[in-house]
């Protein structure tokens, strides 16, 4: 069952996404994004496509499935959608809640996604159960820090910015553990905060 209580926070955050995220972090981290989603391989799923901002990033010529809770924020991402070189299908869903086969993947992505999924564990969980034997996870997230003053700074702010968006303090590569993949590669990008993740399900 759809969480209608993200949806609605995300559908809601749809009407100012592209303002607030294009101009600046976007284009901060294009370059690192395109590195990691050049090793898109397979049957790909893509979670929380948003307003499609990545697609732009994304290797032309693969096999791609978008999903995201929020039908405001797909509704923006189609255009964007309709201009990849690709085969690229944009599909409201609950990660959560995925009716996806077991196995069914070749590679899982995300960007900026674990710090906003209500329960990252069991999230991760989902996404392990749909990707294939050996299969990776490649995760480009901002997540909680282990420094001072950065980590104090972080749990004052989540309160707060977790009503209108995402968590700031999330253990990701903790999670990532606990769903019960093997991490790869953690690659820290800005500090301990920025970074992206390779872990893979087990054989």
């Amino acid at each position: 069952m759809t969480d209608l209580v993200t949806k609605k926070k995300w559908d809601k955050a749809a009407k100012n996404f592209d303002f607030m995220a294009a101009k600046g972090p976007e284009r901060r981290w294009a370059g690192f994004k395109k590195e990691l989603f050049s090793n898109m391989d397979g049957k790909v799923l893509f979670l929380a496509v948003g307003t499609g901002l990545d697609i732009q990033n994304f290797p032309s010529g693969k096999d791609i499935t978008g999903i995201d809770i929020s039908s405001a924020m797909l509704e923006k991402a189609k255009n964007r959608a309709d201009t990849y070189e690709g085969n690229l299908d944009l599909i409201e869903m609950d990660v959560h809640d995925m009716p996806f086969e077991d196995n069914s993947f070749d590679q899982v992505y995300t960007s900026c996604t674990f710090c906003s999924v209500p329960n990252p564990v069991k999230g991760l969980e989902s996404l392990k159960r749909v990707l294939k034997p050996g299969g990776e996870i490649r995760m480009f997230e901002h997540t909680g820090s282990k420094f001072f003053p950065f980590n104090l700074l972080m749990d004052i702010m989540t309160p707060l910015s977790k009503k209108v968006g995402p968590d700031m303090n999330r253990n990701t590569v903790g999670n990532v553990e606990l769903a019960g993949f093997e991490v790869l590669e953690v690659d820290n990008l800005f500090l301990d905060v920025v970074k992206t993740i390779t872990a893979r399900k087990p054989l």
